[in-house]
């Protein structure tokens, strides 16, 4: 019998009462825009251009080629269980083996820490830039571990998700971006542009051409990430089957344009070398364009207030997940409880801020000037590799007839996705750096051996409540 003909009804089928349906077309949007926009194109323009020289734009524009595909599948999932949320939950209907679902949550979670901690040293170089301070690099870190400590307690106390307050942080990280496109543009009016950088290809590493253009699509897909938290809002958008494609297809539109624009600015005003070396990317670009306004000294606290939102997110992702594991007994159970006045999952928080911790730690010590570069490359390298997985299962569930209509993308893209998002999950295929395969892999194996320490636990937990029920063992005693 198929896994698929088992599970629950979801969404208008179900018997549970739904969630209340407050998000239209527009909020829809905003929300899907303000979850892409972040850390992304703040902190890694340099890098990408570090990777290809002046063709920066290039890896932009592959990935949200990428993306874009991969969400035709989201899209199919989102509309066909409407009430469903997550990779994870897309998986487990699919194939139905809990380990494989297991893996690819917790994938999730990671790369939810992974894209906080480069927010926090994002966060703490711009701090640095917005204040003129000459940080070092053990400064820049301790700046990063406060900001992820302040994230933390921000967890703790409870913070209220509200539609509206992401409007507001998606209009202000929207206007960092569009005050470096008009800068740009008007710098180009003003000659201060150099056209010929933008379509020369230069790698100034000893990486093929081949290899530089796929490691700096893969590290450029972290920039594009986020439209697939928003199938966590299916529940609460009005009429989720016909509005949420256009939505999510007219938000991944919006921002690959932006990202392709300010990549283009930024390689036509700031030399490669200079532009690959900043910690600041485009707070360079704009000292660049405008050195006589003083919008250099507002662009550094508009992306520490971006990456902190991105932060804060992904955190409070990070956390509910673990403690949603740990309910389901897949995860040992302390990490399940909750504070009981503020009701936040407090050991969950306190266990996801250490990783983040240790992770800022590790890669400050390992990677020094790539520290930004190797979190934000495992971000993309453990979305991929769920991405790839996420592709697959649209095509194993088409068995399963829900009896409504949905969405539905044509065969081949979600084939073409699960093949591109695997290609660039290959170390010799994708040009990564090894380090970033060395995060992953400890990560992956934390979450391997809590799973087998609960494992081994509710076994002996379920034999020991057997045994103690046992009519004959009852009858001895």
């Amino acid at each position: 019998m198929s896994h698929v003909t088992e599970a629950e009804p979801v969404g208008p089928r179900a018997e549970q009462p739904e969630l209340k349906r407050v998000m239209g077309p527009k909020l829809l949007l905003l929300f899907i825009v303000g979850d892409i926009l972040g850390t992304g194109i703040y902190a890694l323009t340099g890098e990408i251009a570090g990777e290809v020289g002046g063709a920066a734009w290039a890896p932009f524009l592959l990935a949200f080629a990428i993306a874009m595909v991969t969400a035709f599948s989201y899209l199919e999932l989102v509309t066909k269980y409407p009430a469903a949320g997550g990779a994870a939950v897309f998986v487990h209907k699919a194939f139905g083996v809990h380990f494989v679902t297991f893996v690819v949550c917790f994938a999730v979670m990671c790369s939810g820490i992974t894209s906080a901690s480069t927010a926090s040293q994002a966060f703490a170089s711009n701090l640095a830039k917005g204040l003129e301070w000459e940080a070092s690099d053990g400064q820049v870190m301790l700046i990063a571990l406060g900001f992820m400590l302040l994230v933390m307690l921000i967890n703790l106390r409870g913070v209220g998700e509200s539609v509206r307050a992401n409007v507001v942080l998606t209009l202000v990280e929207v206007s960092g971006l569009l005050l470096v496109i008009l800068v740009g543009f008007w710098a180009m009016t003003q000659g201060k542009a150099d056209f010929s950088r933008v379509t020369v290809f230069e790698s100034p590493s000893d990486k093929s051409t081949f290899l530089a253009v796929t490691a700096a699509t893969s590290l450029a897909f972290f920039a594009m990430v986020g439209f697939e938290d928003s199938v966590n809002m299916a529940e609460e958008t009005k009429d989720p089957v016909r509005i949420f494609p256009r939505m999510m297809i007219t938000g991944i539109t919006v921002t690959g344009i932006i990202y392709v624009l300010v990549s283009i600015c930024a390689v036509a005003l700031v030399p490669i070398g200079e532009l690959a070396g900043s910690e600041t990317p485009l707070v360079t670009v704009v000292e660049k364009g405008a050195p006589d306004l003083p919008i250099e000294r507002i662009l550094p606290f508009i992306s520490m207030f971006a990456v902190a939102n991105s932060a804060l997110i992904n955190m409070l992702m990070a956390s509910r997940l673990l403690y949603g594991l740990s309910k389901q007994e897949v995860l040992p159970r302390p990490l399940g409880r909750v504070l009981p006045g503020r009701r936040t999952p407090w050991v969950a928080i306190l266990f996801t801020t250490a990783i983040a911790f240790g992770l800022i730690s590790y890669v400050t010590s390992q990677s020094g000037s790539d520290i930004v570069k190797n979190l934000g490359g495992t971000t993309s390298l453990l979305l991929l590799a769920v991405f790839s997985v996420v592709n697959v299962a649209v095509l194993v569930l088409r068995r399963d007839h829900v009896g409504a209509d949905h969405f539905r993308t044509p065969t081949y893209l979600p084939v073409v996705g699960a093949i591109t998002c695997a290609f660039l999950v290959l170390p010799k295929l994708s040009g990564r750096d090894s380090e970033q395969y060395v995060i992953a892999g400890w990560l992956l194996l934390l979450g391997l051996v809590l799973w087998v320490i609960t494992w081994f636990v509710n076994r002996a937990f379920y034999a020991h409540r057997t045994y103690l029920h046992d009519p004959d063992h009852l009858e001895d005693d």
